[in-house]
């Protein structure tokens, strides 16, 4: 039986029903009365843990999981050793540098050297500033980012984007995109290798659903 680490939130309902679409169902975690942290298949092939999304690699790469479908952007910051196999192409967002409506900065070239960065993604925030060779202070928050700027605290936000709504209803702007990001299928990497429990087999039915509904 094979274990699949499974995301909480915005990408739960698009992962279970692309593997209802290979046979294996776990909806029950849709269930909002359900509380339920694992859950088997009923056919008993598979079982799913649902798992906070940066979790996810973690439960992957030490084995707990042998699959897991996480955001592109948990992996660049987690660093995970896992095998990145699929491209899922939902759950579409973007890493982006914003700052103040007000603010004169326009790119990240117009920053000043050695200012303050607000940011969630410490690594993906460092390792962006030091490709474009700008020393600055990341300042790490874990709630409510956009109050950086807001307060004063930093010059601009490293933070995923989705619509921009919440940007521009506290008044800011995206100056610059890092990177994009969607979901991801990772696997362990020695289950992977081995093929343990079959593995192979969903990931092949997994990687046919998606050229098809790119294909559609």
């Amino acid at each position: 039986m094979i274990t699949i680490a499974l995301p909480k939130g915005a990408l739960l309902k698009d992962s279970i029903a692309l593997l209802q679409r290979v046979g294996l169902d776990f909806s029950a975690f849709l269930d909002s009365s359900n509380r339920q942290l694992q859950i088997c298949d009923p056919s008993n092939r598979a079982k799913a843990l649902l798992v906070r999304n940066g979790d996810v690699p973690v439960y992957v790469e030490y084995g707990q999981a042998q699959l897991g479908v996480v955001g592109y952007d948990v992996l660049k910051e987690k660093g995970a050793k896992v095998a990145h196999l699929l491209d899922l192409g939902y759950g579409y967002c973007r890493m982006s540098l914003a700052v103040k409506n007000s603010s004169p900065y326009r790119s990240s070239r117009d920053l000043p050297a050695h200012c303050r960065i607000a940011s969630k993604f410490i690594h993906c925030a460092r390792e962006y500033f030091h490709q474009v060779d700008l020393p600055v202070e990341i300042v790490p928050l874990y709630g409510s980012v956009e109050l950086g700027p807001i307060t004063g605290m930093s010059e601009a936000i490293v933070d995923l984007v989705a619509t921009g709504t919440t940007l521009r209803e506290n008044g800011l702007q995206e100056i610059e995109v890092l990177f994009e990001s969607t979901a991801r299928l990772i696997a362990n990497p020695l289950s992977y290798r081995l093929n343990q429990d079959g593995l192979g087999h969903y990931i092949d039915q997994l990687r046919q659903e998606i050229a098809l509904a790119a294909a559609a």
